[in-house]
């Protein structure tokens, strides 16, 4: 039994994402939509990879090393030892990741949308200080002149 409305598949079957008025032969093989969120910067996209590489690499080195005691393998001794050490080296590498992300944004700052309200204090101060440059340009043409008529070049 299927549900009602939901078809799997099939000749007659509706696509998803489907955009009106083109065949399935032309449907594109994906729809690019945007990003949820933005890109993270480079040098904290950078450490957070070599973070996940270490740690990585300390997990699978952990499960040889708890095999290897299981087995009661010579390898089990030198693998707990390293294991700890690429624990260390794991944890560094975590806290890379936090201390680059923290230097990036106080260096080039948090992008951030101004609230409603500073837009609005940022357009009257800005209208404001437009209408002292336009009373101050015709105070000093009043001025230059001497019959308060402007000056024309003509």
């Amino acid at each position: 039994m299927s549900d009602a409305g939901v078809s799997v598949g099939g000749i007659g079957a509706p696509r998803a994402g489907r955009i009106e008025g083109m065949s399935v032969e032309q449907q594109p093989l994906w729809v690019e939509e945007p990003a949820v969120r933005p890109r993270l910067p480079d040098p904290v996209r950078i450490a957070a990879v070599r973070a996940v590489i270490i740690v990585a690499a300390t997990l699978i080195q952990a499960m040889v090393a708890v095999l290897c005691t299981l087995a009661g393998a010579w390898l089990a001794f030198p693998m707990v030892l390293s294991s700890v050490g690429s624990t260390v080296l794991a944890t560094w590498g975590v806290l890379d990741v936090w201390v680059t992300r923290q230097v990036w944004n106080q260096r080039n700052g948090v992008v951030s949308t101004p609230s409603s309200t500073a837009r609005k204090l940022r357009k009257e101060r800005r209208r404001a200080r437009r209408a002292a440059r336009t009373a101050e340009r015709a105070a000093r043409i009043r001025s230059a002149d001497g019959s308060g008529q402007r000056l024309s070049r003509a």
